[in-house]
């Protein structure tokens, strides 16, 4: 079964990947992110869901 990944939460990890790369993650992004994540893991693997939306956000060439 393939994980589904909301836009809201591609938002958020991708504001705090540019956040990451600038050498600016704030706190209120990374719980941001990680409430999400909590939330949208109803019946799914928090850890499973976690890669699968760092993998899209930083490596998107290899969902292509």
């Amino acid at each position: 079964m393939a994980i589904e990944l909301s836009d809201d939460l591609i938002k958020l990890e991708t504001k705090a990947w540019d956040e990451i790369q600038a050498g600016a993650l704030t706190t209120d992004t990374a719980a941001a992110v990680q409430a999400a994540i909590s939330e949208a893991a109803t019946g799914e693997d928090r850890f499973k869901l976690e890669a699968a939306l760092k993998k899209r956000v930083r490596h998107p060439e290899l969902d292509a």
